[in-house]
């Protein structure tokens, strides 16, 4: 049995990523604020499990008694390898940074950084001594090294997710049984986040043109394909303890 864990696993990206994950020899905990019925019925017409546990990463005093939950289902001398995807994250707030509001800046680290790296922190200490395979893949975007006009917040979290990617990465290289960590951008996926960004103002984001033209010409990539991908990814021997990747260029 392998397990995988996943935040924002109910639509979007991470509805994507759950669909090609399922398959009866595979356990999919899911971590987000509601369920998604549709999947649910989908894994057990397949055979797969999942697990849904309610949770606000805005929350983050929530985090710990989750991932507790979680790791009591997962007994290691049954399971073959355990894997977690840090999917979940904001777009907003939008905009010029003196026009943001404090609270919203907070939120979203919160969610786009420090809920990972808190995930993280549980996932490496349930697992010290297991001899299996264990895996990290951090949802990440070209935000984190491209800085946007209006993204401030989300390039700030993205760079700093990957940042803390590499660092624990370097921390388990001497470990004896290491957790392999990566962060990967998965480009312009067709998401409730697009939908955000096109509603926005020019004074809010300059560049939202060019994510109506996406829209508009067919060019965004659906989250089942973008799924796959990242599947393929987190089980292939292509996988690099510390790399930061973009599989943009799969996509052709």
């Amino acid at each position: 049995m392998k397990h995988f864990i996943i935040t924002g696993h109910s639509k979007g990206l991470g509805a994507g990523i759950v669909t090609q994950l399922m398959d009866e020899n595979y356990h999919i905990h899911g971590i987000s604020r509601t369920d998604n019925i549709d999947l649910q019925k989908l894994a057990k017409a397949k055979g797969c499990t999942i697990d849904f546990y309610s949770c606000d990463l805005g929350h983050t005093d929530e985090i710990e008694p989750v991932m507790q939950q979680i790791f009591a289902k997962i007994k290691p001398e049954e399971t073959e390898g355990v894997y977690l995807i840090n999917n979940a994250g904001l777009i907003k707030p939008i905009g010029p940074i003196e026009t943001l509001d404090p609270a919203e800046m907070d939120l979203h680290m919160r969610v786009n950084l420090l809920a990972p790296m808190l995930i993280i922190r549980e996932f490496i200490k349930a697992t010290t001594g297991w001899q299996i395979q264990k895996r990290v893949l951090n949802i990440s975007s070209g935000a984190a090294t491209n800085p946007y006009y209006g993204w401030s917040n989300y390039c700030t979290g993205k760079a700093g997710l990957d940042m803390f990617t590499r660092s624990c990465a370097t921390e388990q290289e001497k470990k004896q049984y290491p957790v392999e960590l990566m962060a990967v951008a998965p480009g312009i996926i067709d998401t409730g986040m697009q939908t955000t960004i096109r509603g926005t103002t020019e004074e809010q984001f300059i560049h939202r043109q060019k994510f109506v033209d996406l829209k508009e010409s067919g060019q965004l990539i659906a989250p089942n394909l973008a799924g796959k991908k990242i599947q393929e990814l987190l089980l292939s021997n292509d996988f690099t303890n510390g790399a930061i990747t973009d599989i943009r260029d799969q996509y052709n």
